[in-house]
């Protein structure tokens, strides 16, 4: 499915130009940043159609980046989807504009449990987009045995074969979860602890790099035998290369929530909020995880998934990759969401990701 983004959303964005500069009466934009390879580039061209709103989509590889490159002031993003610990950061930095929820009526379709989460305790500012688990994709082909802990990413019986998550909160994440540590520690012995076991993996030869979205063909390929990734990103993988399996560690993980947002200062807050409402109503969510198998937070959505894809497929979707998506409450349980950590923690986690060599 994603494989053909690239060419499908160019398509699609050189339509809408076309639309707009040969003769279209529209002015009205809204400009999107969100990740690689997350929307259905179908969802675009029906938007545009049903409201002669031209849509800019534009992505970027990770919080961190679409993060520097606001703050940076080089771009004109209306909306944003970062993640829950990013969100909580632009929150405190006074980056995002409140919602006009009156404009965002199939807000109400979002399930409560993706509602009034901590980084947005009064949901005056977001509207959930995805949510999922961060765990460790692997090729049984390739390895002995079965994985079950994050010690795969340190142990040195794989070098060469890993692929490692390529910003610092999951990296460093992952590492705190084997030691035992939680994932929002402010603790700088933990922290330094966690990047040590990274930096010695790393000096021993246990990965080929740090990745993002190269990891895709990685994977898919066989030329990475074990990386961290999101589980909708395992499903692509998966559908490409079914050799492929994915597991939240014994040590428990992060659950996370990608939620649009509106900048504050955004200059087409209106067409920001409508894009925001058609993305939340349940016959789009469908459409979305069935191209990017990300699960959506619409309850509906969520619950009709297995017929859609029945429907539209021919054959019954396997239950063992549903749950992968929708992850069960058991699962949830041992999982931990990131918060927004203090000032301090964050440019340590900036100094030791330098210091790595990566940033």
């Amino acid at each position: 499915m994603k494989k053909t983004f690239a060419l499908l959303l160019a398509l699609t964005l050189a339509v809408a130009l076309c639309l707009t500069g040969c003769g279209g009466d529209s002015d009205r934009v809204v400009n999107v940043c969100g990740w690689g390879e997350n929307i259905d580039p179908d969802l675009i061209s029906q938007f545009e159609q049903e409201t002669g709103i031209r849509v800019n989509y534009q992505t970027a590889e990770s919080n961190e980046t679409m993060y520097a490159l606001i703050k940076q002031g080089g771009t004109d993003y209306d909306v944003i989807v970062p993640s829950d610990y990013m969100i909580g950061q632009m929150i405190a930095e006074g980056m995002l504009a409140e919602l006009d929820y009156s404009n965002i009526p199939n807000f109400s379709l979002i399930d409560s449990q993706y509602k009034n989460l901590s980084y947005d305790p009064e949901n005056k500012y977001t509207v959930p987009y995805t949510w999922g688990t961060l765990g460790i994709i692997y090729n049984p082909t390739m390895v002995d045995g079965e994985i079950t802990s994050w010690s795969a990413l340190f142990d040195g019986q794989y070098a060469g074969q890993v692929g490692m998550i390529g910003n610092p909160r999951d990296a460093i994440g992952a590492a705190l979860l084997y030691l035992g540590y939680s994932v929002n520690t402010t603790d700088e012995a933990q922290i330094r602890a966690a990047y040590q076991l990274i930096a010695d993996a790393k000096a021993n030869g246990v990965y080929q790099g740090f990745f993002m979205d190269q990891l895709y063909d990685k994977m898919e390929a066989g030329e990475t035998a074990i990386c961290t990734y999101y589980a909708g990103d395992f499903l692509t993988m998966h559908e490409n290369n079914p050799d492929l399996c994915y597991v939240v560690p014994q040590e428990g993980s992060n659950w996370f929530v990608d939620a649009m947002c509106v900048l504050k200062g955004a200059e087409h807050k209106a067409e920001a909020e409508e894009w925001i409402n058609f993305i939340c109503r349940t016959e789009s969510c469908l459409a979305n995880m069935d191209y990017i198998w990300y699960a959506s937070p619409n309850a509906e959505a969520l619950e009709q998934y297995p017929a859609y894809y029945e429907e539209k497929n021919g054959e019954a979707m396997d239950p063992a990759l549903y749950e992968v998506m929708a992850a069960p409450s058991g699962t949830l349980a041992n999982c931990e969401a990131y918060e927004n950590l203090p000032a301090d923690t964050l440019s340590l986690y900036t100094d030791l990701w330098v210091e790595l060599g990566i940033g």
